[in-house]
């Protein structure tokens, strides 16, 4: 974290920070849109929203970490979330507990760089705060930008803990695990900011 409680890191262009009093209703208004919510289940209701939310609370709470609130520091324009959680979907099983990194941001931010960079800060704070031996990332096989990403991050897929998560259809499934260890992470991140 910074020196600011509520920041728990800040990039050239982003801020990554705690969860506050109306972000849940403002994420919610510019997040909750059919092209956002494509690969991740579809659009929410204000139910399913409110869930979400209450496990992002929770991450916070019981691990120090969740999926930060994203920002332009300059602006203070919400373009997203990104951060990390622990894995908890059904059928995950073996990476179960897992430390996993994850990214959500609205349409007008898409193809900026803005994924990567507010990522890259995550698996710092992963490796460096956190001490994780390794940080997984999920998608699947149509979400083309989300695995290109985790490409570019420098993970790898690793076959052996891919899933079938019972809450989604076919389209949705398998869920395919991206991985990279501690050790790979400095050249990766070299590599990444070239």
């Amino acid at each position: 974290m910074t020196d600011d409680c509520r920041v728990a890191a800040t990039t050239d262009r982003l801020v990554l920070r705690m969860w506050e009093e109306g972000d849940s209703d403002g994420f919610y208004a510019v997040m909750n849109t059919p092209l956002v919510m494509r690969w991740l289940g579809g659009v929410q209701s204000t139910d399913e929203w409110g869930a979400a939310k209450a496990r992002l609370d929770s991450y916070q709470r019981n691990y120090g970490h969740t999926f930060w609130i994203v920002e332009d520091r300059h602006s203070a324009e919400l373009q997203g979330f990104c951060g990390l959680k622990r894995v908890n979907a059904p059928g995950a099983g073996p990476i179960t507990g897992e430390m996993e990194v994850g990214w959500r941001l609205r349409e007008s931010a898409w193809g900026k760089g803005i994924a990567k960079e507010a990522a890259i800060a995550a698996l710092d704070l992963a490796f460096d705060r956190f001490s994780a031996p390794h940080v997984v990332a999920l998608t699947v096989a149509g979400n083309e930008g989300s695995w290109g990403l985790m490409k570019r991050l420098g993970m790898t897929h690793r076959s052996e803990f891919d899933y079938v998560d019972p809450r989604f259809g076919d389209d949705l499934n398998p869920t395919i695990v991206y991985r990279i260890d501690a050790s790979d992470w400095p050249q990766a991140r070299a590599s990444a900011l070239a």
